[in-house]
C-alpha cells in the first residue's frame, strides 16, 4: 500500500538588508568609531612614550623619540641598585601611606555621611555647608601653615610630628575628610531610611546598622573614594616633600624626583622605569575595584 509523502515546505530565508553607502554608515555610527581611535591614540602615546623611554638606556627622552628602537631593562635593574636613592623603600612608604590613607578616609568619611544623613542634630545644615565652603580652597595654598603646625607638634609629640609618615597621613586625612564625606552623603540618602527602620524594630542600634547593612549597600561609592584617595596620595608631591625629609622616608613621587632634580646628573630612563613600575599598583587596584565601580548603588540594594 502506498502512502502519501507530505512535503515539508522550507521557510524563506528574509531578504538581506540594503548594505548602507559609506556617506550614510559614517553619519550615522561611522564618525564614533573614527573619535573613540583618535581617543585612544591620544591616551596611549604618552604611556608607550614613558614605556619606550625605560626601555631605552640612553638617559634622555630625546633619544626615545623612536618608540621601542632599543630594548633594555639596565634601567630596572639600575633603579633597585643605587643606595643613594633606594626606590624599594620608597615603594613600601607609599604604599603603606596609601592604603592607611584610603582606609581611613573610607571609614572616617563614611562615619560622618552617615551621621550627616541619619541623624538630626544642631549646627547639621551649617556643617554640611562649612564642608563644602572648605573645600573651595585647595590644600596647596595651607602647605606652609602645616609646615608650622607640624614642626610645633614635632616638638610636643614628635611621633605625629615633621619627618614622620604617621603625620603625613593625618594630614592626608584631614584635607581629604570634607570633599569625600559630602561626595559620601549624597550616596547615603539614596539608600531608604526603610532599610534602617526595619532593623531597629528587630533591636539593631546604630553600629549595628551601619557595619553590617549601610556598608554593603555603599560598597560602590567606598571604593570609587579609597580608589582616588589612593591615587592622590600616591602622586602628591609638595605636602610629601615638605613634611618628609629623611630620604628613607620618602614616598614614590618625592623620591623619583631626585633622577631628573640634579644639576650635572639626570637620568629619565631611570625616572620613566620607576614611573612604570610606580603606575602598576594604582592600574592593579583600579581593575581589582572595577565592578564596584561601575555597579550601581540600586543593584546593590536589591541585592
Amino acid at each position: 500500500m502506498a502512502t502519501d509523502t507530505a512535503t515539508v515546505t522550507r521557510p524563506r530565508r528574509p531578504a538581506p538588508a540594503p548594505r548602507r553607502s559609506f556617506g550614510t554608515w559614517f553619519r550615522q555610527t561611522g564618525w564614533r568609531h573614527f573619535v573613540g581611535i583618535a581617543m585612544l591614540i591620544f591616551s596611549a602615546f604618552p604611556l608607550l612614550y614613558v614605556l619606550s623611554a625605560a626601555l631605552n638606556p640612553g638617559g634622555t627622552l630625546l633619544t626615545a623619540n623612536g618608540l621601542f628602537q632599543t630594548f633594555s631593562i639596565d634601567s630596572f635593574i639600575r633603579l633597585f641598585s643605587l643606595p643613594q636613592q633606594p626606590f624599594a623603600a620608597w615603594f613600601v612608604n607609599s604604599l603603606v601611606i596609601g592604603l592607611a590613607t584610603a582606609a581611613g578616609t573610607v571609614f572616617l568619611g563614611a562615619l560622618a555621611a552617615y551621621s550627616f544623613s541619619r541623624m538630626r542634630f544642631t549646627g547639621r545644615r551649617f556643617g554640611l555647608l562649612s564642608l563644602l565652603l572648605v573645600q573651595m580652597f585647595p590644600q596647596l595654598l595651607a602647605f606652609v601653615a602645616i609646615f608650622l603646625l607640624m614642626t610645633t607638634i614635632a616638638d610636643v609629640f614628635p611621633a605625629i610630628g615633621l619627618n614622620t609618615q604617621i603625620g603625613l597621613i593625618m594630614v592626608y586625612l584631614g584635607g581629604a575628610l570634607g570633599v569625600n564625606t559630602y561626595l559620601m552623603y549624597g550616596f547615603f540618602n539614596t539608600v531608604p531610611a526603610s532599610i534602617d527602620e526595619a532593623a531597629k524594630i528587630d533591636g539593631a542600634g546604630h553600629a549595628r546598622i551601619f557595619f553590617t547593612i549601610i556598608l554593603r549597600l555603599v560598597a560602590p561609592i567606598l571604593a570609587v573614594v579609597g580608589l582616588l584617595s589612593f591615587i592622590a596620595t600616591m602622586n602628591d608631591f609638595v605636602l610629601a616633600s615638605v613634611i618628609l625629609v629623611d630620604p628613607a622616608k620618602q614616598t614614590l613621587a618625592v623620591g623619583l624626583y631626585q633622577f631628573v632634580s640634579q644639576e650635572t646628573a639626570t637620568n629619565w630612563s631611570v625616572f620613566a622605569a620607576g614611573a612604570v613600575l610606580a603606575a602598576i599598583l594604582p592600574m592593579a587596584l583600579f581593575l581589582a575595584l572595577q565592578r564596584y565601580i561601575v555597579g550601581g548603588l540600586t543593584a546593590g540594594s536589591v541585592k
